[in-house]
């Protein structure tokens, strides 16, 4: 709408403007123009603030003759208000008119920017920046709910029509909307900003500190996680400096790993973990620790003097810092900080790696090797030192007397110890030795030692000599004397102890004197006291050997050195031992193979004789008197066994040596392990090769029990019949016996077990000697004629025998008195048990060719019926039985040889 103009009147002039009113939206543009009637000099436009305008790039005047047009572009709303158009005449009065510019604004947002970006925690204002003109009403919209609603008092709009969250957190991130409405005009519009929280990074260390172990070649990795929004940037620091990637670290995962390659003693420290994003940075320090095995680094060898002092230093590295203790070499003792010796002269003293060892008042035994040995959890290390002590020359020998005599060279040793190294040489007087034109002494060196070599040409040799001895730390002398030697004094207290057949131990005490010359042996000089020859025994000990038993002799002693033989000692006479029995042996045993037993036999005294042989009681064996040992065999399993032993000479026998054993269970033998890997045809080849084994043995068994073969056996069983030899064969069942082989000397023995040592035989007679055990008789060895053999029984012929044997058995027994013929060739040993009294047999009947061996526990010591006397001849005898007179009824001589061939 447009108001009409305003008139001015005056006397001259008149002003008018097109319009008095306008209305102009913000950023339009408009002119308006102003008119004077009269003769005006000037036409000026004023702003609404009464300022004159002047022609900008924006508002524009522009005069043309009586008009004067205002240009206004872009409108802003500061441009409202009220212009005036004044003109001025030549007189200088003036007319104006005026016009009411009005300016509206749209909704306008200015300044509103999205995202908007806001960190964590803060009060967060979001900025919407919204005019119009009239005021707009502004409103916010979060999640298509205003947020004046939403039950959270943490959101207010502003009066600058602004957003404030307070403590705005991650949760709160989004799209906002700024909508903004002018309600006269009906006019709204909007604006959606986005919101970003950005939380700041937090870092997690896996480890505050990491342990490494140096100079072995190890890496290792450190660890830094970090959260935050967004994702915050992960970067590494030591000592201030941004750790880069190189040969030595690497960063893997966007650099949360770092890692630490060729682990060093320099790497060891704090290591910084930075991580940062734009809502911060954080920092976090892991520790490095870093072991270093021990290190010596000082270690010297050090000279002292004697009686001195001295202190050994050792020093080491590492990490942890290590222990150091010292060991010396020469008798292992160590010495560790704050420790003292038993005596206080050596101490150690030390702190952070360095240990001093200080030795006072040094002596010569402390030199030697040290040991310094540095340790710690890691490892250890260990080096070694030498203490080098010089001292005065010391002589080492304290033999200063010497003896010789004219014409005998000797040396006298000098022997020097010094560190460093004497200078040595020999005097007498004031001469230094040797002197010129002397041949007599001469002196030369070996290692350490000086020698003197003299060889006495008269009394003057003999006498002081001086060894000097000298080097930088100090002289020293010592004096020999060379005295005159003589021949050794008597020994005395000649006594004889320990005799025997033929040794005797001569004791006696030392000479008083040696000569001055040691005594190398001593001459022993024995003779039988009806002989006028003496015996010279040169020896080293104090036995004689070789003597003659049950006789008498003298003995004197004489010590002999290197000038000669001394004066004798006074005559001891003594008389050797007779020729006796001998001691009984030792014996001792250890299982054989299969059933057999050994038994070691060691000889002790022989009495004077030789040993001819040893005779075993198991069986009457006699073995020669040379060897050591017999083989039991055919001993049963798990049986015990008791073995006597005794020695004989041709002086008699020694007291049985008894020995005890048990043998071993029987051995399992695996038939697995026989026949692993045999195939069928060989299987059935053994088993038919054992069959006819069995067979075999049988055969022979039934042979020698029942004097016929198997199949002889089975038809006599059948037929009932007998052969001609029946007797014979009914003699070796019941009687048990076996036989020597024809020109044998070792007898078949026969084993029996309990049960079958009580059967009784086919006639119902029991077997003879019922419960005994095994014995073996072996045939006396050849000897001269004389009387029965010593612990032995009469010989009986077999055709006797079995003649006895035929008949009833309470009617017979064997006298253990009866005599023996010259002729017999076997000594019967052990037979025990009860029955009538058997007639003693002539030896005459004696059958040599078939020596008889019976089996049974001991001596024949049969009771006969009645309380009747051992030795008597038989009365109940059977007709059919003649028994010839016996040779001879004495009992056996103990004392004297076997008889027989």
């Amino acid at each position: 709408m447009h108001s009409q103009p305003s008139l001015y009147f005056s006397a001259l002039l008149q002003v008018t403007i097109s319009l008095s009113k306008v209305e102009l939206s913000v950023g339009e543009s408009k002119f308006f123009t102003c008119t004077a009637i009269g003769e005006p000099d000037n036409i000026d436009w004023y702003n609404p603030q009464g300022e004159k305008i002047v022609s900008s790039q924006r508002v524009v005047v522009q005069k043309e003759g009586v008009r004067s047009r205002l240009t206004i572009y872009n409108a802003d709303i500061e441009d409202a208000g009220i212009y005036r158009c004044q003109a001025t005449d030549a007189k200088g009065q003036t007319q104006e008119a005026t016009v009411v510019l009005e300016i509206y604004q749209k909704l306008t947002f200015r300044d509103t920017v999205s995202p908007q970006e806001f960190r964590q925690g803060e009060d967060a204002e979001v900025v919407c920046r919204v005019t119009s003109s009239p005021a707009p009403v502004v409103s916010w919209l979060y999640r298509n709910e205003e947020v004046t609603t939403i039950a959270d008092n943490r959101f207010a709009v502003l009066a600058n029509n602004n957003l404030q969250i307070l403590n705005i957190n991650k949760s709160d991130e989004g799209v906002y909307r700024c909508e903004g409405r002018v309600e006269a005009r009906g006019e709204i519009d909007f604006r959606d900003i986005i919101v970003i929280v950005n939380v700041p990074p937090a870092i997690t260390l896996l480890q505050k500190s990491f342990n490494a172990t140096a100079d072995r070649g190890e890496a290792i990795t450190l660890f830094c996680r970090a959260t935050g929004s967004p994702p915050p940037e992960i970067s590494w620091y030591r000592n201030g400096k941004l750790i880069e990637e190189n040969e030595k670290y690497m960063l893997r995962g966007s650099n949360t790993e770092l890692t630490i390659s060729d682990i060093k003693n320099i790497d060891a420290g704090p290591y910084i973990c930075n991580a940062k994003n734009k809502a911060g940075n954080d920092k976090k320090q892991t520790y490095l620790q870093v072991f270093v095995q021990p290190q010596i680094i000082q270690l010297k060898n050090e000279t002292t003097v004697e009686n001195g002092k001295a202190t050994l230093i050792c020093e080491a590295e590492g990490e942890p810092i290590p222990e150091i203790t010292w060991k010396r070499a020469i008798d292992g003792i160590t010495f560790s900080e704050g420790n003292k010796s038993p005596d206080g002269r050596i101490e150690v003293k030390g702190q952070h790696g360095k240990s001093s060892l200080h030795i006072k008042d040094v002596k010569l035994s402390d030199s030697g090797r040290y040991d310094c040995e540095a340790a710690s959890r890691i490892g250890g290390h260990q080096k070694s030192m030498y203490l080098d002590i010089e001292y005065a020359p010391m002589f080492v020998s304290n033999q200063t007397m010497y003896y010789s005599w004219e014409g005998n060279p000797i040396n006298i040793s000098c022997e020097v110890l010094a560190n460093p190294s004497a200078s040595v040489q020999w005097t007498r007087g004031k001469l230094v030795l040797p002197v010129k034109n002397t041949t007599h002494l001469k002196t030369y060196s070996t290692g350490r030692k000086l020698i003197l070599e003299i060889a006495p040409t008269s009394d003057s040799d003999f006498g002081r000599y001086n060894c000097t001895a000298t080097n930088r730390i100090g002289t020293r002398y010592q004096e020999y004397t060379l005295g005159q030697a003589d021949v050794p004094s008597n020994p005395y207290g000649v006594r004889v102890l320990e005799l025997s057949q033929t040794t005797a131990k001569v004791l006696f005490n030392k000479p008083d004197s040696h000569g001055g010359v040691p005594i190398h042996h001593y001459q022993v000089d024995v003779k039988e006291v009806a002989s006028e020859t003496w015996k010279i025994v040169r020896s080293h000990g104090v036995q004689s050997n070789n003597l003659e038993p049950n006789t008498t002799y003298e003995i004197k002693v004489a010590a002999v050195n290197g000038k000669g033989q001394g004066e004798y000692s006074k005559i001891e006479i003594f008389q050797t031992l007779p020729v006796r029995e001998p001691s009984p042996p030792s014996i001792h045993g250890q299982p054989g193979s299969g059933k057999s037993f050994k038994i070691s036999i060691t000889k002790q005294d022989d009495g004077g004789a030789p040993i001819l042989e040893y005779i075993v009681k198991y069986r009457s064996v006699s073995i020669s008197g040379s060897r050591d040992h017999i083989i039991l065999e055919h001993l049963q399993w798990t049986m015990g066994y008791e073995v006597q032993i005794t020695a004989a000479n041709r002086l008699g026998y020694s007291e049985p040596t008894l020995y005890e054993f048990s043998m071993p269970p029987k051995p399992n033998i695996i038939t697995d392990t026989l026949f692993n890997g045999l195939g069928l045809g060989a299987v059935i080849g053994l088993g038919v090769a054992a069959l006819l084994l069995i067979l075999v043995v049988t055969d022979v068994s039934c042979f020698f029990v029942r004097q016929c073969g198997l199949l002889m056996c089975i038809t006599r069983r059948i037929c009932g019949k007998k052969s001609g030899s029946s007797g014979k064969s009914k003699e070796l069942e019941e009687g048990k016996a076996a036989y020597l082989k024809d020109g044998s000397k070792e007898p078949i023995v026969e084993m029996r077990t309990e049960d079958e040592r009580i059967t009784n035989h086919e006639d119902g007679s029991p077997t003879l000697c019922q419960g005994g055990e095994v014995q073996a008789v072996l045939p006396c060895p050849p000897q001269p004629t004389g009387p029965p053999c010593p612990g032995t029984r009469s010989p009986i012929s077999a055709p006797a025998l079995s003649a006895a044997r035929a008949q009833p058995w309470p009617q017979w027994d064997m006298d253990p008195h009866a005599a023996a013929a010259p002729s017999s060739a076997c000594c019967i040993q052990g037979l025990e048990g009860e029955g009538e009294a058997l007639p003693a047999l002539s030896g005459s009947q004696l059958h040599q060719s078939l020596p008889l061996v019976l089996l049974c526990r001991s001596w024949l010591t049969f009771k006969p019926a009645g309380n009747h006397s051992r030795q008597r001849q038989a009365t109940a005898l059977p007709p059919s039985f003649s028994a010839p007179a016996p040779a001879d009824t004495s009992p056996p001589q103990s004392s004297r040889p076997c008889s027989g061939s």
